[in-house]
């Protein structure tokens, strides 16, 4: 097996897209771990390359494995729920801004 640490692509959204190669490196996992989490659906590949944002979940993943000994459904539950409190949080702000504007 090779790594190619250069392959990068540009998504239609301008965005940088990453190999599992350098995915598995980065995140100090393997290709394989990184094939059961998409097939979990822990993280959503596009076609066969990742967003960096997959990649830093996949790293979050591993520290809250590692550091709380969650397992990896544990791990994926405590991302989306942090996930789901930021976005009612912004909604929450959004709204109180709305309220505090006279009409």
């Amino acid at each position: 097996m090779t790594f190619s640490l250069s392959k990068t692509v540009v998504s239609l959204d301008g965005e940088q897209l990453y190999s599992f190669e350098y995915a598995a490196l980065v995140t100090e996992t393997s290709i394989t771990v990184l094939q059961v989490y998409v097939e979990l659906g822990i993280i959503e590949p596009i076609g066969s390359m990742l967003h960096s944002h997959a990649i830093a979940r996949i790293a979050q993943i591993q520290r809250l494995r590692r550091d709380l000994g969650l397992n990896l459904v544990g791990a994926a539950m405590v991302l989306d729920m942090a996930t789901e409190i930021a976005q009612l949080r912004a909604m929450v702000k959004m709204y109180q801004s709305h309220q505090e504007k006279p009409l």
